[in-house]
Formats: structure tokens, C-alpha cells, sequence
């Protein structure tokens, strides 16, 4: 496996693999045994601006490049992806320190992903539209945006990554493609390496690999690209925003969440049970979707309070290489730290630790926290970690009141016996998704996923992605004469 990240740990510009000329390396450690995988100088901001060049070089004839040839470079990248399946879901597990489950879990979505890439290679149609002037045709063209650049997190880096690249590629553009810096092979340079055993010609695919440190704002500032694709934090987020909206250019910004799971007073509250812990604790709660606030009706509140504390005290913690492990390490110390620290904290300022977690390296046992303030900050921001907050509620109005008392408004669930009252509960919740009857944490290629309030702006997957990431052209043609009035 080692020799698997060095060979990736390089710049990927204009086709061609090559070191960073910046003074100084990331170094890409395994979060669960600290090993060293692989060290990569980074990118300077002079050579993001060759990658932006490259990729307005190569878009042209890209977009020129009949659909159904850039369907055959796609179907490519889904059978490389699928050769490779058990190399890349052991590149996810000790980059990421992502467990076997989760890993599985998204490799699958990947594939999904590119599937609908594929035939998203066909669906950029046009229209002709009529026209009050006599002897005119409207025809409204859709294009790519040109360049769009890419910048992924680090929870889902493979998939989210390949969310936007494919598509983006798909449609016509070409892209460059910036990784967070904890996992720069799985979010970047494998996905370069893999399209470019699918064919996609040089240039059109760039990955830098580097740092606000050393490049500052140059990848959003830069005059290249028209769109920027961020996933990440809010606080990141907004900023992005910002110099996007500065320099004119479209930003699609999927965010932060504090989604709310509610179990109502006629839930399956064994089930809700198993939904719940599934929502927050998957990867470690590493999860922008994950079900943060537990909101739980009082008339079940006992009944689902003892058997949600007992599943989650059952729960395996460790080495995420080991099938039996459900929670692994947390993607680095600082995050298990600071995880570790904001328990501790809610506890001393009044809360009942139910469990009580504990870090031990990057490992973090989980908490489940219940008697919050309601004016406690904890339940006011995302915790990317494996923390679960119970608050217990009384009636529909005081669940949906609660639920939309957060700056966020990305995902959600609630449990209920009569599907349209969780229907006409969810419909009230501001959220951009919500699931009745499951869990928090879903995500499908043709469903328009996206938040409200802090969790973003704009939607991807499906019909979104032409939105994302073309634009549309009026042409009129006059096939008469017009009167003019001079």
C-alpha cells in the first residue's frame, strides 16, 4: 500500500505528473496508526495559475468533442473504478481511517455517481422557443461554463471529489481540482490517475495539491475558471463566497449541518433507535448530514433513551481496517482534541454525560449528552465527531420549533407511525432534505441535494448539475425582415 501513495504524490497539471515547486510538503499521515504515507511539496500559486491555463487550453475541444465520445471516457473511468474497487477501499481506510463498512459504503456511491455522469453526457439539449416578433426563432443554446475548479473535503473525499469532477467533465468542461490536505491521494491524485487510464485527454483534469498557505486566494481570484465547486466547512464556505462574488463568478457551495432527527410520540422507537445511532455516528460522525440533535417526543422519551445509550455503548472502537470496528479514528488529533474539549465543556456547564467519551490518540469514544440549556452553544453548531445530543419535546410544534432553531438547514429525519404527518412535519422544517421513517444520511445521483441557511448554496446531482456547471445561450435568427423605427 505505500508504494500505491508515493506514486501518487505529485502535482497532476497539463497531463503530466511532477513535484510541487512550493518550500515545504504535506504530509499525508494514516490518522490511525500515524504512519507517514506519502509527502508531497505543494503546489505554488504560479503553478495553479499553469493548471488553469492548461484546462482553458484542453476545454474547447473538449466541448467540441462529440457527447457520445466523452461517454466512452466516462464508461471508462466507472470500469477502472470498478477494476480497482478493492485497492481504492484500502487507500480509503488508511488515508481517511474510514472503517470497512464506510469505505464500502462510498465506493458505491462513487459508482452511482459516474453512472449518472455518464448519461449526463447527453442531456445538455437545447430549446427553440417562440417569439412575439413575426418571422423570428429563439434558440436557446446550453454550454459549458468553461473551467471549474474544484475544491473537496476530507470525510468523503473519493466520492465527493468525483461529484462534481464527473459531471463538470461530463458537460463539457474541463476542471482543476484542489483536495483538502489530510487526504490529497484519495480526494485528488487518484481520481487524476484514474481518468487518466480512462483516456480524458491532458489538460482537461488538473490536481493541485496545496494550501491557502502558499497559494492564498489565487484559486478562487484566478480569471480562468467560471464556477467554483467548494465542500467544506461554513466558516470556509463563506469565504469562498465572497471572493466569488468579488470577482463575479458562480459559487456552489455545499456546506456544514446540524440536522435534527425527530421521534415522534407514535415512532417505532426500536427502529428510530437504530436510525439514530446510525445517523450520528457514521465515520465517526465526520458527516456534514449526520444526525447531531436528537429530538425525542417525552412519551418515549425513557423507553428510547435506555435502548439508544445501549446500542451506542455497544458499538466497536478501533483499528477501522478490522471488519468488526464501527467507529475508527477521528481525521486528525486537533479534531479529536477539540471533540474531546466540547464534551467536556457541555458537561461542566451543566449537561448529563449518559457516556461519556474519551480520546485515546485520534480514537474517540462516544458521548451521548442529554439536560442541554436550550440556550446551550452545543446545540447551535455542527460537531464533527462522534456526539450525540438528546432533548426531549413535547407536540409536533415544539419538535418543528426546536428542529429550525439552528443557523443550518441541510438534512433531517423524523419517525412516526403516519407517514404524511411526517410528511406535513418535514415540509415545516427548514431544511434543503429530509427523510421520513430514516435515517439522516442520504445522498442519490439524480435528487437535488443541498441546504438551506448556513449549509449552502445551490444544488448538485441529477438536473442540477446542468445548472452547476453550463450556462445558456439566446440566439434568435430572423428569418424575415424587421421593422425598426429609424
Amino acid at each position: 500500500m505505500s508504494s500505491f501513495f508515493t506514486d501518487l504524490a505529485q502535482q497532476y497539471i497539463d497531463g503530466e505528473w511532477r513535484p510541487g515547486k512550493g518550500s515545504w510538503d504535506i504530509i499525508d499521515f494514516n490518522p490511525y496508526s500515524g504512519e507517514k504515507l506519502a509527502s508531497i511539496t505543494v503546489a505554488t500559486a504560479d503553478e495553479v495559475g499553469q493548471a488553469y491555463r492548461a484546462a482553458e487550453r484542453a476545454q474547447q475541444g473538449w466541448a467540441d468533442t462529440n457527447p457520445y465520445a466523452r461517454r466512452t471516457v466516462l464508461e471508462n473511468a466507472l470500469r477502472v473504478v470498478e477494476e480497482r474497487e478493492a485497492e481504492i477501499g484500502e487507500a480509503i481506510v488508511a488515508e481517511l481511517g474510514g472503517t470497512r463498512l464506510k469505505a464500502g459504503f462510498e465506493l458505491h456511491l462513487a459508482k452511482e455517481f459516474l453512472r449518472e455522469a455518464i448519461q449526463l453526457t447527453l442531456r445538455s439539449t437545447g430549446q427553440i422557443l417562440p417569439s412575439p416578433t413575426e418571422g423570428k426563432e429563439n434558440r436557446v443554446y446550453r454550454l459549458p461554463v468553461g473551467v471549474v475548479g474544484v475544491i473537496s473535503p476530507f470525510n468523503f473525499p473519493f466520492l465527493l471529489s468525483l461529484k462534481s469532477v464527473a459531471p463538470a467533465l461530463a458537460l463539457g468542461n474541463a476542471v482543476v481540482l484542489k483536495p483538502h490536505q489530510s487526504t490529497p491521494i484519495c480526494g485528488g491524485t487518484l481520481i487524476a490517475k484514474l481518468f487518466e487510464e480512462a483516456g480524458l485527454p491532458a489538460g482537461l483534469l488538473n490536481v493541485v495539491v496545496t494550501d491557502i498557505a502558499e497559494i492564498g486566494d489565487s484559486l478562487l481570484e484566478h480569471p480562468v475558471p467560471q464556477v467554483i465547486s467548494f465542500t467544506g466547512s461554513d466558516a470556509i464556505g463563506r469565504h469562498v463566497a465572497r471572493v466569488c462574488a468579488a470577482h463575479l463568478k458562480r459559487a456552489v457551495l455545499e456546506l456544514g449541518g446540524n440536522s435534527a432527527l425527530i421521534v415522534l410520540d407514535d415512532a417505532d422507537v426500536d427502529y428510530a433507535v437504530d436510525a439514530a445511532v446510525f445517523s450520528r455516528y457514521v465515520h465517526q460522525g465526520q458527516v456534514c448530514m449526520a444526525a447531531n440533535r436528537i429530538l425525542v417526543d417525552r412519551s418515549v422519551e425513557q423507553e428510547f433513551t435506555e435502548k439508544f445509550v445501549a446500542k451506542v455503548a455497544s458499538l466497536r472502537v478501533g483499528d477501522p481496517a478490522d471488519p468488526a470496528t464501527h467507529i475508527g479514528p477521528l481525521i486528525s488529533s486537533s479534531q479529536a482534541d477539540a471533540v474531546s474539549k466540547l464534551v467536556d465543556e457541555t458537561v461542566e456547564a451543566g449537561a448529563t454525560a449518559l457516556l461519556h467519551g474519551r480520546a485515546d490518540g485520534n480514537l474517540v469514544s462516544p458521548s451521548v449528552l442529554t439536560g442541554l440549556a436550550a440556550d446551550s452553544p452545543v446545540l447551535q453548531q455542527e460537531i464533527f465527531g462522534p456526539v450525540a445530543l438528546l432533548v426531549p419535546f413535547d407536540g409536533e410544534d415544539e419538535a418543528v420549533r426546536i428542529a429550525n432553531d439552528t443557523p443550518y438547514g441541510l438534512s433531517g429525519a423524523v419517525h412516526t407511525g403516519n407517514i404524511e404527518r411526517g410528511v406535513r412535519v418535514g415540509q415545516r422544517i427548514r431544511t434543503g432534505m429530509i427523510h421520513i421513517n430514516d435515517g439522516t444520511v442520504h445522498d442519490e445521483p439524480i435528487v437535488p441535494f443541498g441546504g438551506e441557511k448556513n449549509s449552502g448554496l445551490g444544488r448538485l446531482n441529477g438536473e442540477s448539475m446542468l445548472e452547476a456547471f453550463t450556462t445558456q445561450k439566446w440566439i434568435s435568427v430572423q428569418h424575415g425582415r424587421s421593422q425598426f423605427p429609424f
